[in-house]
């Protein structure tokens, strides 16, 4: 009689299947994504940045509710608004569309983009205290 060879499961449904018939399926959690980069959220961690330090500073500013738009729906006689002020609704609105885009020539840069944008801010905040923009440091002093 002739011994017959022992049994081997075959090797493709060993590397298809696991013991339990789980490996080779795609992983449960995706690849980590990449951090939020666009210019619209650059636009608005710079101003929830700056409005935190003003609203940690001024007292007046903490219930102020400060609010991104895209472009004014209003014109003023000097020129497009960069923001607007309303002392009965509490409300900053900032415009996004002004302030990044009306930047003199030369100064179309990430740095500078930013100090316009904290600039607006502070501006803004300003005007809704009745102070000066340089008056916004910690206890009214000059920074």
């Amino acid at each position: 009689m002739t011994r017959r060879p022992p049994h081997r499961p075959s090797r493709t449904r060993g590397t298809r299947h696991g013991r339990h018939g789980r490996l080779g399926r795609s992983e449960v959690v995706r690849p980590p994504l990449p951090p939020l980069d666009g210019r619209l959220d650059r636009f608005e961690v710079t101003v929830g940045s700056a409005v935190e330090f003003l609203r940690g500073a001024w007292e007046e500013l903490r219930d102020v509710r400060f609010e991104i738009s895209a472009m004014p729906v209003h014109d003023r006689d000097d020129g497009i608004p960069r923001w607007r002020v309303d002392h009965t609704t509490r409300r900053v609105s900032l415009y996004r569309v002004p302030i990044e885009r009306l930047l003199p020539k030369g100064h179309d840069d990430a740095l500078h983009r930013r100090a316009a944008i904290e600039s607006a801010v502070f501006h803004a905040a300003a005007e809704y205290v009745g102070r000066e923009p340089w008056e916004l440091g910690p206890e009214g002093r000059d920074y």
